[in-house]
């Protein structure tokens, strides 16, 4: 992907017509820097649109940096939705990017992660400057320095606790590395409105950007069919849930901003997230786990296009903006899918959960009533072997399958976290004994595969099968987001619907 387009190529000029838009779409899939001021802005900016022959269109916010300009200070680029699953990017590129989203780099070396990804300290460097135009260490510093924007401009948290939360190891580095990157002070962000920063009691408020239309009851829907007692619920508009990151214990409360009559403009189009205190060592994996829990990335426009083209038109004009779940705890996750296939019933796989989650997770308070239990660690279901989970309700086959992956997902084995190779993990899944159904929804929760489906999903969704069967292949590189479709359909008592292809 090249680093910079101007106007006179196919990509600029689409680029152009959005921006004149101002198109939400296109929210975080480019930036555009302005010769004339040296700020770069999102697609959606409110300031004065600029004269075309000064506008220069980048492929991330690091890019534009690099290229000298700075964050625009209405529109704030730190805020922008990332990029899809399904894009340009490679797929090493993608996975070793969202990892340094999520502070891979802070406290660590470049060598490490490449070793995390199975390549070479030199193949990675090579890859991200071709994809994305940086380097890991720039990729990093840009991460780093959008995200304390963010909680300077949001929260009361102070410079230093700000410094430290972001992966800077000392203040005065944090200090030195904004003023040559933005020509400013940390504090000159800061402004009245930080006082919104805080949630319920001492909770930290952030918002997270997602492009519309959003689906929120859809996705509070699946996530409380899902959610295990005492570990996560949904209440209302909102959804709760436990976190374990980087040995920090806490919770988090999100609800969508759209549905506050108090949002106006862009920021409707937000999910806004209360982070306990506990969480703030490891606040950004916290907020990428989220983003990829609400799956905030997808670009739901070109999907349900792409599906209502492909015989889904009646299932999408019905529930619009769509996006498939991800995980908090992939482990978990993984878990609960492999429970709800071995349970009967919804009151059955509730009970099984509930059981497991008491005997072999963790007691923990953090000042929510709703909440009070980590979910397993894989290490402690592996210790705990086929029999006690066979004592706690479950079937001898499923507890051995259980167990077989707690081990092979705590002894670094097998990797469930987006970017995994989807053939690679799908493989390793099945040799456990995961059966097709599980495998797809495994591979569409915690790898973020957008092409993930079962045959399952096709089975039970209530219409002629061999039409579906056909219809599969039509609805690529998003059969993921048919499977959610069919499943809401499945569970919602609808007229009949037709395949139109």
């Amino acid at each position: 992907m090249s680093e910079e387009f101007g106007t006179d190529t196919a990509l600029g000029a689409v680029f152009a017509r959005a921006l004149d838009a101002r198109d939400p779409r296109f929210d975080g899939v480019f930036f555009v820097g302005i010769t004339s001021t040296g700020i770069y802005c999102r697609s959606i900016c409110p300031a004065r649109v600029s004269y075309p022959e000064r506008r220069r269109f980048f492929p991330s916010a690091a890019a534009a940096e690099r290229a000298g300009y700075r964050p625009c200070l209405r529109c704030r680029p730190e805020l922008a939705p990332g990029r899809a699953p399904c894009d340009a990017v490679s797929r090493l590129a993608r996975a070793a990017a969202g990892r340094i989203a999520a502070g891979a780099l802070n406290g660590r070396g470049v060598a490490d992660l490449a070793g995390e990804l199975g390549v070479s300290e030199r193949h990675l460097r090579r890859v991200l400057e071709r994809e994305m135009g940086v380097s890991p260490i720039e990729l990093a510093l840009t991460y780093r320095l959008l995200f304390a924007r963010r909680l300077l401009a949001n929260t009361r948290l102070s410079v230093t606790r700000i410094a430290y939360t972001s992966g800077f190891q000392s203040l005065r580095r944090f200090n030195a590395a904004y003023r040559e990157r933005y020509r400013s002070s940390p504090s000159e962000v800061r402004r009245p409105a930080a006082r919104a920063g805080v949630g319920r009691d001492d909770f930290v408020r952030l918002s997270l950007a997602y492009r519309p239309p959003f689906n929120w009851p859809a996705m509070l829907q699946v996530l409380q069919r899902d959610a295990v007692r005492g570990v996560d619920a949904v209440e209302g508009d909102r959804y709760m849930s436990m976190m374990r990151v980087d040995g920090h214990v806490g919770a988090i409360v999100a609800r969508d901003a759209a549905d506050d009559a108090r949002a106006a403009g862009a920021a409707r189009h937000n999910i806004i997230v209360d982070v306990t205190p506990s969480l703030l060592p490891s606040l950004m994996p916290v907020l990428a786990r989220v983003r990829q829990l609400f799956d905030l990335d997808a670009e739901p426009t070109l999907i349900d296009a792409h599906l209502a083209q492909s015989g889904l038109g009646d299932l999408v004009g019905a529930q619009p903006g769509v996006r498939v779940p991800g995980a908090l705890d992939a482990f978990d996750i993984a878990l609960r899918v492999l429970l709800r296939r071995a349970s009967p019933s919804q009151t059955s796989y509730e009970s099984l959960a509930w059981r497991i989650t008491t005997a072999l997770g963790e007691s923990v308070d953090v000042g929510l009533a709703e909440l009070h239990h980590l979910a397993p660690e894989p290490g402690r279901v592996a210790e705990s072997g086929v029999q006690a989970l066979v004592s706690l309700g479950v079937r001898e086959r499923w507890a051995a399958i259980i167990v077989e992956l707690a081990r092979a997902v705590a002894g670094g084995r097998l990797r469930l976290e987006p970017g995994s190779d989807p053939d690679e993990l799908s493989r390793e899944l099945s040799a456990i004994g995961v059966d097709e159904a599980s495998v797809a929804q495994i591979l569409a929760r915690t790898a973020a595969w957008p092409d993930s489906l079962a045959a399952h999903d096709l089975a039970s969704s209530g219409t002629e099968w061999r039409s579906l069967v056909q219809s599969a292949e039509h609805w690529r590189p998003w059969r993921a987001y048919a499977a959610m479709h069919l499943r809401l359909h499945a569970a919602t008592p609808a007229p009949a619907w037709r395949i139109a292809l």
